[in-house]
């Protein structure tokens, strides 16, 4: 009896990180890199890429540094919209994750600004470790934190949308750090915007009015 009851938490642990079918799993990855690198263009943490790269000049351990981040910010993330799924009915979680998502397509087309205090001396605990803490704490509460634990919950495959959302993190973020402005001026900020929040409300719809 205790045996069967341990495999069927495996199971269910399973089903909640890695998803249920091959399918799912790819779709929620790619909706998961897609939907978070058109959220991250102009976004503050985008913009604290820049100024870090910017400031210290060093891309490579900029760029560790953000994915390090990025990596443990979307994981705790993740594994908040996962419990969700296990504290909330159905019914309630569709009705939440509608709202949130309709809520979230509001909160894009509100461009995002970034404090600095001009301060370019050279970092106490290096680059790399800067970064991190600097990006982890900036992500915090930052839309595509929210985004990750609303997908999380969406598709209930933890892992799968906790790579693809630090994908699309990279995505956004990378070329950034490699070629500063350049990228943000040569897409059109504003057409993102209003084309992640069109996607917002699509899923915040479809969360709404189809049943799963």
């Amino acid at each position: 009896m205790t045996a069967q009851l341990l495999l069927k938490a495996g199971d269910a642990v399973q089903s909640m990180v890695f998803g249920r079918s091959p399918q799912s799993v790819m779709e929620a990855f790619l909706v998961s890199t897609g939907i978070v690198a058109l959220a991250e263009m102009g976004d503050k943490t985008q913009l604290l890429a820049l100024v870090l790269a910017a400031r210290f000049r060093k891309p490579w351990p900029i760029v560790a540094g953000i994915f390090v981040a990025t990596l443990a910010n979307h994981a705790l993330a993740g594994a908040l919209g996962a419990w969700l799924t296990t504290v909330v009915g159905p019914q309630m979680l569709r009705y939440i994750l509608g709202a949130s998502f309709l809520a979230m397509a509001l909160w894009m087309l509100i461009p995002d600004k970034l404090e600095s205090d001009g301060d370019t001396k050279a970092p106490r605990f290096g680059v790399f470790a800067t970064t991190a803490l600097v990006f982890f704490l900036a992500e915090m509460g930052d839309k595509t934190q929210i985004a990750t634990v609303m997908l999380a919950a969406r598709y209930n495959a933890m892992a799968a949308v906790v790579a693809g959302t630090t994908l699309g993190m990279m995505l956004a973020n990378a070329p950034v750090v490699w070629l500063g402005e350049r990228v943000t001026r040569l897409v059109p900020l504003r057409v993102v915007h209003i084309v992640s929040a069109l996607i917002f409300a699509g899923l915040g719809l479809a969360a709404l009015l189809i049943k799963v």
